[in-house]
């Protein structure tokens, strides 16, 4: 059952008294954060979490000055210490110590076990604390009960400005709790969305709101679960990038995109002004569909990074990009072309576009036809401008 507010209240009150002297004991400013944890794990009843305890301990070896403070990272992925996955319980202790806190402005805890009992806890914390403004919770187990309480907490949350969800599988209808939250919430910076099993409906109100949104300036939607064919997402989302000016990255990683969709959203962006990195990788774009993206790279003058891995451009759609550089383009600066099913043709033209693009400074082709003659021109090419265009083109089996 999951613990409630007026649970925790009642607990700390028969072991200190009153909430305020607990809180006065507990998260007194003498004490390191590592020993006000092993406090409150005596007051809250809680075993102590040896994981915790290191990482907390390391954080106190950080450089806490008054105009930055700290991350506290605690992420259960690390490789390098013994990890004990932090669960609902550990982290209710942990907001214990970190509500009045005001020098922990970061809280790094992907990879580990919280579900919607510590998404209800995360919420409380956010409605309580007023410094944390990025926020990793990354491949946990909240779903959607859990991403209504977080979206719910963020409508009055003024500090986080970067949130991380990706691998929750919050599903559909946590994604529209989430639109929600964005036509109220006007702080938020970030949003990552990505690998959550957000659907058809919950994409198109989330665009249909970034629309007028002018907080957001970064946005990952990948990999949601999508049946249609008819690309209705993509052509929503095409409508946000023509009428938002403020988002200046957008990730469609997996949208199941074709050319129709392609060509939508080139048609949207050549009266936007404020993207500077788009990804496109991983979906269904040909040679075609790249075409469109060519004739955008010709007059658009502020997109700075294109990801297009793991599609099908082949080498006309390579040719394609290549005259767009070569001859008109002086604003990307990276393009990857990973696994796109291109021979030499199509990545000598690549290189040969460096010639005289001096902005273009990275591009990514592993996965491809690579041949030793196109690996010799492309070296050869790369020796010749890296010292006064400072190129690396990535060449990795």
């Amino acid at each position: 059952m999951a613990t409630t507010a007026g649970d925790l209240s009642s607990r700390r009150g028969q072991r200190m008294g009153s909430p305020a002297a607990t809180a006065s004991a507990v998260m007194s400013t003498h004490l390191s954060l590592h020993k006000q944890y092993l406090q409150a794990c005596q007051v809250l009843s809680q075993p102590e979490n040896p994981f915790i305890e290191h990482m907390l301990e390391e954080s106190e070896k950080a450089d806490i000055t008054l105009t930055k403070g700290i991350t506290l990272k605690i992420a259960g992925n690390n490789r390098l210490v013994p990890v004990q996955k932090v669960t609902d319980e550990d982290f209710r202790t942990l907001a214990f110590i970190l509500s009045n806190n005001t020098f922990v402005t970061g809280l790094d805890l992907r990879y580990n076990i919280l579900t919607d009992v510590g998404a209800e806890h995360v919420a409380k914390f956010l409605q309580e604390n007023s410094t944390v403004c990025y926020l990793n919770l990354m491949f946990n187990d909240i779903g959607t009960i859990g991403a209504e309480l977080i979206a719910k907490a963020l409508h009055r949350n003024e500090t986080l400005l970067h949130l991380r969800m990706t691998g929750n599988k919050i599903e559909n209808k946590g994604g529209m709790y989430f639109a929600s939250m964005l036509q109220i919430n006007s702080t938020l910076e970030k949003l990552d969305l990505g690998d959550c099993d957000l659907g058809t409906q919950s994409l198109i109100a989330i665009a249909t709101v970034m629309s007028h949104n002018k907080a957001i300036k970064a946005l990952n939607l990948n990999r949601p679960i999508l049946y249609s064919q008819e690309e209705e997402t993509t052509v929503h989302t095409a409508l946000m990038m023509k009428n938002n000016s403020c988002l200046m990255e957008l990730h469609l990683c997996k949208h199941e995109m074709k050319n129709f969709g392609v060509e939508r959203l080139c048609d949207a962006l050549y009266e936007n002004c404020s993207l500077r990195y788009l990804d496109l990788s991983c979906n269904k774009i040909t040679r075609d569909g790249v075409k469109f993206l060519g004739e955008l790279l010709k007059q658009n003058q502020t997109l700075e990074i294109l990801d297009l891995n793991s599609n099908r451009i082949e080498d006309d759609g390579a040719i394609y990009l290549s005259e767009a550089l070569a001859l008109y383009n002086r604003t990307l600066q990276a393009l990857a072309v990973v696994s796109n099913n291109i021979s030499g043709k199509g990545l000598v033209a690549l290189s040969d576009s460096l010639k005289t693009n001096m902005v273009l400074s990275y591009i990514y082709i592993w996965g491809n036809k690579l041949d030793e003659a196109t690996c010799v021109e492309i070296n050869s090419a790369a020796e010749s401008f890296s010292s006064k265009l400072r190129i690396r083109i990535r060449i990795q089996e």
